[in-house]
């Protein structure tokens, strides 16, 4: 049993994968609006991941998008190995649920996020969607795209170049959880190659860094929050050796990037270098129903 979720922060109405037309049908989903599905990992379900409940807020403080989490947690289990072994079987559901979809939203309108095992899904998903209606979806994210089980010579392709007309990638646990090797058009290293990115002292912390830094930048105000320079590492920016070239990482990110980019990064909310704590402040109601708002 997986299950779409459309999750407004006050409401989560569910539907079975294999029944997705009746989400796209109801009456909670507004079709004039774009749409994000989300897939996390392997141990998460919507009803207690924090990724999700932080990006359903930061999407409805923006206010123009349907945003649609996969709950895989009874499919993706937490055998990892097995679980890897099943994002195919998962992303070949999602493209049958996808082509109901762009029978009533534009196809432009449609962006696939994933988290870990979530970014293959997805990539999955954007293949599988293409075999069968010969379209690319125009932009699968890849949050920290889960290392294990997909590395180079392994039967399973993970999230990779192709997969969609625009792949990009943020990695915050390189080498570890996540992987470290280029896999979109435009792959992002705040923090740098380090596994450990500021403030944090677990691969846990590191591995959910990428999607923190992702939602910081969905809020209004905070698209350039995290500005990447195309380079080859950390270090060499920091000595000026890398052209200067400002280009936007997570919400707003241009699909003509192209190659590494790096950047420093913040050990607490906000990360983005450019990012404004009294804006970050601000939006702390914003995105939430009366019932949760601090006073």
């Amino acid at each position: 049993k997986v299950e779409l979720s459309t999750k407004a922060c006050c409401n989560r109405y569910s539907y079975p994968l294999l029944k997705a037309n009746e989400m796209w049908t109801s009456h909670e989903f507004q079709p004039d609006k774009k749409v994000v599905i989300f897939a996390t990992g392997w141990t998460t379900t919507v009803n207690d991941t924090e990724a999700i409940d932080v990006f359903a807020k930061a999407y409805a403080c923006r206010g123009d998008v349907n945003f649609v989490a996969i709950d895989a947690a009874s499919f993706v289990d937490t055998l990892y190995t097995w679980s890897a072994f099943n994002t195919e079987d998962l992303g070949m559901h999602i493209a049958v649920g996808l082509e109901q979809l762009v029978k009533i939203v534009p196809l432009e309108r449609i962006h696939l996020i994933g988290h870990s095992l979530g970014s293959h899904i997805m990539g999955a998903a954007a293949r599988f969607f293409y075999e069968k209606t010969g379209k690319l979806i125009p932009r699968v994210t890849g949050l920290d795209p889960a290392k294990p089980c997909f590395n180079e010579g392994e039967t399973l392709s993970g999230l990779m170049r192709g997969d969609a007309e625009f792949i990009d990638v943020i990695h915050s646990n390189s080498g570890v959880l996540g992987k470290r090797s280029p896999t979109g058009d435009a792959d992002f290293y705040p923090g740098g190659l380090d596994p450990l990115p500021p403030g944090c002292v677990s691969v846990t912390c590191a591995h959910a860094r990428a999607w923190e830094y992702f939602a910081e930048t969905v809020y209004p105000g905070n698209e350039n929050n995290f500005m990447g320079a195309r380079c080859t590492s950390l270090t060499r920016l920091r000595e000026g050796k890398c052209p200067k070239q400002d280009v936007p990482m997570g919400y707003a990110a241009s699909t003509k990037a192209k190659g590494s980019y790096f950047m420093e990064v913040q050990p607490e909310a906000p990360y983005g270098v450019k990012g404004n704590k009294n804006r970050n402040l601000s939006y702390e109601n914003c995105g939430l129903c009366s019932t949760q708002k601090k006073n």
